[in-house]
């Protein structure tokens, strides 16, 4: 099948009219089934400590904010998991800022607790995880070198990192020019490590911080790349940047619903002939959620029953009821997923602590 190029993405994100009705129409010509997917996690933050200070961000915390989680301890973590397996949770996804330990006051957590830095704290807490609760594993806290993401990769099920814009250019933007780890050559790399070592991946875009439509273009033509090299990129997310109070861009116009139309018809139909799913977060799009699985996507991502999404914690999650009708309304049917993709379930890709515990949680499914 001919691959799509950047000609034709750009086509797809200049479209007017009738041609985008058309391009809609024709991503339902590659879908497989009628199943919308999504993962039932719980979302925790380990330190909102961060290096970055990207100008759209309200995860990040000062310090000497008192509010401020500087690192939560293995009682808090567990407490918190056992919570998650009573709503029958399948996901840990464990966030924390980039490189938080380059701050003293983490480090000197982290030397309470009895670690010599954030990678060893949070192998720890997955291996946790896996021996003491029935949820799998996913890590997304930045970049990672090749070594750590060796340890990682032992006691998680499956990885993630936003590529969010291949352009070097919006590193003089307010969106990231107080943010070293935003440097995409850097996140390019961790993501091919990823490959590298086989880690189930998820990756994405963030449109609506000053990308050109050239960029949003060469952003997914470079995820493609990488797939098409490793293999391991079992999601891309297309999400919208949601201007709020209190954030340095607070002031910046997000991306129209429109641009969000083209810019997931053309990220279905990059991937069009591939496994990888399309995913749309639902609660940053409440009220246009649906029209996206017109235009190819077919993954709600993690939505959590007992914790809110901490990085847009303004925009709370849909009940799983209203996710169900949201996707039934279109005639869809909504299915629960884990958050490492059944075509990764073979020793290729995981060891076997973790496809044994696969096993258990597929039984239960």
């Amino acid at each position: 099948m001919k691959s799509i190029t950047k000609e034709d993405i750009l086509q797809i994100l200049n479209a007017n009219d009738s041609d985008t009705i058309r391009y809609m129409l024709e991503t339902a010509k590659y879908r497989e089934n009628n199943l919308i997917t999504y993962s039932k996690n719980i979302f925790i933050p380990l330190t909102e400590i961060c290096r970055n200070d990207c100008g759209y961000c309200n995860f990040k915390k000062s310090p000497d904010d008192p509010h401020a989680i500087i690192l939560k301890t293995k009682e808090e973590v567990l407490e918190d998991l056992k919570e998650a397996e009573r709503y029958g949770c399948t996901e840990a996804l464990f966030t924390f800022g980039e490189d938080a330990d380059e701050e003293e006051i983490v480090r000197i957590k982290l030397k309470e607790y009895g670690y010599n830095n954030m990678v060893d704290y949070i192998v720890d807490i997955c291996k946790m995880t896996l021996e003491k609760t029935s949820l799998l594993p996913h890590t997304n806290g930045g970049n990672f070198s090749f070594d750590d993401l060796k340890l990682l990769k032992e006691v998680n099920a499956s990885m993630g990192l936003m590529l969010e814009s291949s352009s070097k250019r919006l590193m003089e933007l307010p969106a990231h020019n107080k943010s070293p780890g935003k440097n995409p050559e850097l996140r390019i790399e961790t993501i091919k490590n990823a490959g590298k070592l086989k880690i189930p991946y998820t990756t994405g875009i963030l449109i609506g911080i000053g990308e050109t439509k050239e960029e949003i273009a060469d952003s997914l033509l470079t995820i493609k790349d990488i797939y098409d090299e490793y293999g391991h990129i079992q999601e891309v997310i297309i999400q919208n940047f949601t201007p709020i109070p209190g954030i340095e861009m607070e002031n910046w116009t997000g991306p129209s619903f429109l641009d969000m139309i083209k810019t997931v018809i053309a990220a279905s139909m990059v991937f069009k002939d591939t496994d990888v799913s399309i995913q749309v977060p639902p609660n940053l799009n409440r009220d246009t959620a649906q029209i996206f699985l017109l235009c190819g996507a077919d993954d709600w991502g993690g939505v959590s029953p007992v914790s809110p999404d901490y990085v847009n914690i303004t925009s709370p999650w849909p009940g799983i009821d209203e996710l169900k009708k949201l996707t039934e309304d279109e005639g869809f049917k909504l299915t629960e997923r884990l958050c490492v993709y059944e075509k990764y379930f073979n020793k290729n890709w995981l060891n076997k602590d973790i496809l044994d515990k696969i096993t258990n949680l597929s039984e239960r499914q």
